[in-house]
């Protein structure tokens, strides 16, 4: 039947006309991410070569001092390196948490499915300072936190739980985790319910029929998730600047102040590139490494 299609006159020229409609309603789309990213990257790019001056801003050169300044300063060194452990724990604590609420919501049945869709995409309406902000009543001196404590019994002086490392985790997964949990979603409605159903009826618990039939199944919502709250996480501004005040740096906060503060746009420019490349980096190494684990589950 193939070889009878392959042969038949205009098969080809109407597969060849599907290709080219799809390239050309993609074209619009590609051209705009080209200009919008692209473009604004490589004049980064080229800024990170240049050289700081305190009257010009900068001078046009071709030298690598900013990266070398990057490497030698042990204080960028570990701004990085919070930025990436902070991401990393807000996406692993977005996953844990995100999963069981997708996997509810995928294959609840109730009529008020899509209020609860609705509640749960509310908080993306506002914007993350006000979240921030009311993370910032929760969490301090006088807050809710500090104030149920004080009620039971359990402290005498209020704990110290705003601009410290544990504020700025609480406030960036829960800005993130209706990312995961939207995106774990869509994948795991995919999945057929008599899969779980026959797993089940061969003997297979909860727990196995989890790890060795839905999770793996769900690999593509996981890495998807995961890249997209990993990727918000390392560029969070907002959060950490409002919960984390002095008490934690992280990348994005320190290139607003190279660039807005201290007017050093070329270094500003190199540090920006390292994030992305960094982000980018462990965002892809993550997904691979979530397909590479599943996929040697599936064939053990």
């Amino acid at each position: 039947m193939a070889r009878l299609q392959r042969g038949l006159p205009g098969t080809s020229t109407t597969a060849r006309a599907r290709r080219l409609a799809g390239a050309g309603l993609a074209f619009p789309a590609s051209l705009v991410v080209v200009i919008v990213m692209l473009v604004p990257a490589l004049q980064l790019f080229r800024y990170s070569f240049n050289r700081y001056d305190p009257v010009e801003t900068m001078k046009s050169a071709l030298t690598l001092e900013n990266y070398v300044r990057f490497f030698h300063e042990g204080y960028y060194l570990g701004v990085l390196g919070t930025t990436l452990w902070v991401a990393a724990l807000c996406t692993a604590l977005s996953l844990v948490a995100g999963f069981p609420v997708a996997y509810m919501l995928a294959k609840t049945q109730t009529r008020f499915k899509s209020l609860l869709i609705i509640l749960l995409v509310f908080p993306l309406m506002v914007g993350n300072v006000v979240r921030a902000a009311g993370w910032m009543v929760i969490l301090g001196n006088a807050g809710f936190v500090n104030s149920v404590l004080h009620l039971f019994g359990l402290i005498d002086q209020p704990v110290r739980l705003l601009y410290t490392p544990l504020a700025v985790i609480l406030g960036t997964t829960g800005v993130v985790l209706p990312y995961m949990i939207l995106t774990l979603q869509s994948v795991l409605e995919g999945i057929d319910l008599s899969i779980e159903e026959a797993a089940r009826n061969l003997g297979a618990g909860f727990a196995r029929t989890f790890f060795r039939i839905v999770l793996p199944i769900a690999t593509p919502g996981v890495a998807a998730g995961t890249m997209l709250v990993f990727i918000l996480c390392m560029n969070a501004y907002a959060t950490p600047v409002l919960l984390g005040g002095t008490g934690l740096t992280m990348m994005a906060p320190a290139v607003y102040d190279q660039i807005a503060k201290t007017a050093n746009w070329p270094f500003g420019a190199a540090l920006a590139l390292i994030l992305m490349i960094v982000t980018l980096a462990g965002a892809l190494a993550s997904s691979l490494l979530i397909h590479r684990r599943y996929a040697q589950r599936m064939v053990h």
